[in-house]
C-alpha cells in the first residue's frame, strides 16, 4: 500500500476510533504510528471494487468495532481488554497474551514452576531475567502467545494486492462455499464480509470445543456470524474426519486461522485442495512456516505497533488491531484471486508490520471519533446448528 501524507494518516486514525483505545488509562489519547488505518481504509476500497458496490464498509471503523460493543478503552501497558500485557525482558520489552484456560500452566512450564493465582508477577519476573530471543524460542515451543517487541518482516502480500487487480479480474463470491475453520476475529471477519458478497458461509467447529468468540460480547459475536450457517465435527473420528475432508472439497474457499500441522494432523491437505481449484485463506501469527501463535494484541504489539509518550515505554495500539486488519486484508485476497487455485499466506505480524513507516505516535488533536460498530443483522447460529447432510455432505456425522 502506498505511504499518505501525515495528513492523511492523522486523520484516518483520527476517524477509526482507534484513538481513544490508545494511551494510559490516566493520560490523554494518542495518534498511533504507521498507517494501519489507511491500509483498513485502501483495503475496504478494493473490497467495494471487487463486489461492484455491494460491499461497503468503513475500514478505519472496523479496526476499534469490537470495543464498540465491549466499552473497553486504553489501558497503557495493559490490553483494552485485559488479556495481554507488555513487559520488560532483560534486553527490552515483550507482548504477552494469558487468554486461554490452558495458558497459566504453560506459562507455568515457560518460568519452571507452577503458577497459583494471578500469573502476571510471576511471569514479569521471569522476562526481567531473560532475553527476547530466550522468550520467542520457549514461547514458540510451547504454543504461548509471547514474543519480545522487535522488527518484523511486512508481509509481501499488501504490495502484491497492490498489483494484483490490474492483472487478476474480481472474484464474484456470489453462491460460492466457504468453509470457515477460524474463530475469533481475524478470519470470522473476512468470512463476514464474504457472506456480504454473497458467499454461503459455513462456520465449522469440533464438537467439544466450539469457538472461543462466543464467550465474548454476543452482539459482537452476532454481528460476525449473522446469517452463517455452522457444523459442529468430532475429527478425532474415522467418520468426522471423513466427513470433514468432504466437507473441504465442497468448498470454493476455505479460510483457517490456525497452525499448518493442525489441518495435517485431521487428514486436510490444503496444498492439495489448492491444487483442485480451491482459495485457501491461512492465517497465521507469523506464517506458514512458523510455530508462533499469537492473538491480535500480542502480534500486533511484537511487530511493533505499539505508542510511546513522554514517560516513555510501549503502550498498546487499539483492541486486537492485528484482527480486524488481518480480516480486512485476507477478505481482498479472497476477492482477488485468479480463477485456478491460489493459496494466501496471511501472516498477522508481517501485515502489521508492512504499515509502520517510521512516523512516530504523537499527541491527539480534538475530534477522535469513538469506537463504533455497524448495525446487527440475522441472528448466528448455534454451536452446530446444522446437519453436515443438510449442506450435502454424506455422512451426517
Amino acid at each position: 500500500m502506498a505511504r499518505c501524507s501525515e495528513e492523511v494518516r492523522v486523520a484516518d486514525w483520527l476517524a477509526s476510533g482507534v484513538v481513544p483505545l490508545t494511551g494510559r488509562a490516566d493520560g490523554p489519547p494518542l495518534v498511533p504510528p504507521g498507517h494501519a488505518a489507511t491500509t483498513a481504509r485502501e483495503l475496504a476500497g478494493r473490497i467495494a471494487e471487487a463486489t461492484g458496490g455491494r460491499v461497503r464498509v468503513d475500514g478505519p471503523a472496523l479496526l476499534g468495532e469490537r470495543a464498540a460493543f465491549t466499552g473497553h478503552t486504553r489501558n497503557g501497558r495493559s490490553s483494552p481488554g485485559g488479556a495481554a500485557r507488555l513487559l520488560p525482558t532483560a534486553d527490552g520489552w515483550a507482548a504477552a497474551s494469558c487468554a486461554r484456560p490452558d495458558d497459566p500452566l504453560l506459562y507455568g512450564a515457560l518460568i519452571e514452576r507452577e503458577i497459583d493465582g494471578d500469573p502476571w508477577s510471576a511471569i514479569a519476573g521471569w522476562l526481567a531475567e531473560h532475553t527476547g530471543e530466550e522468550l520467542a524460542e520457549r514461547a514458540e515451543l510451547l504454543g504461548l502467545p509471547a514474543a519480545p517487541i522487535r522488527p518484523t518482516p511486512p508481509a509481501a502480500l499488501l504490495t502484491e494486492l497492490s498489483t494484483a487487480l490490474p492483472t487478476w479480474p474480481p472474484r464474484d463470491v456470489r453462491g460460492l462455499r466457504v468453509v470457515d475453520f477460524s474463530a475469533l476475529w481475524a478470519g470470522p471477519l473476512c468470512a463476514q464480509l464474504l457472506g456480504l458478497a454473497g458467499a454461503e458461509i459455513v462456520k465449522v467447529e469440533t464438537a467439544d470445543r466450539p469457538d472461543g468468540a462466543r464467550r465474548g460480547h454476543p452482539g459482537f459475536y452476532r454481528l460476525l456470524h449473522g446469517g452463517h450457517r455452522a457444523v459442529a465435527v468430532d475429527p478425532s473420528t474415522a467418520d468426522g474426519r471423513s466427513a470433514l475432508a468432504a466437507l473441504v472439497r465442497s468448498a470454493d474457499i476455505v479460510i483457517e486461522a490456525s497452525r499448518p500441522r493442525a489441518l495435517r494432523g485431521f487428514g486436510i491437505d490444503a496444498e492439495a485442495e489448492v491444487a483442485r481449484g480451491a482459495t485457501w485463506i491461512s492465517i497465521t501469527a507469523a506464517g506458514r512456516t512458523s510455530n508462533r501463535v499469537g492473538f491480535g494484541d500480542d502480534v500486533a504489539a511484537a511487530a511493533g505497533l505499539v505508542a510511546t509518550d513522554d514517560d516513555g515505554g510501549p503502550l498498546f495500539v487499539g483492541d486486537a488491531i492485528a484482527d480486524p486488519l488481518t480480516g480486512l486484508t485476507a477478505a481482498a485476497c479472497a476477492l482477488t484471486s485468479p480463477s485456478t487455485g491460489v493459496l494466501w499466506d496471511v501472516p498477522m505480524a508481517g501485515v502489521i508490520a508492512a504499515t509502520l513507516d517510521g512516523t512516530p505516535s504523537r499527541p491527539a488533536p480534538a475530534g477522535a471519533a469513538p469506537p463504533r460498530h455497524r448495525p446487527l443483522g440475522p441472528p448466528a447460529p448455534d454451536h452446530g446448528a446444522d446437519p453436515l447432510i443438510a449442506l450435502g455432505i454424506g455422512h451426517p456425522c
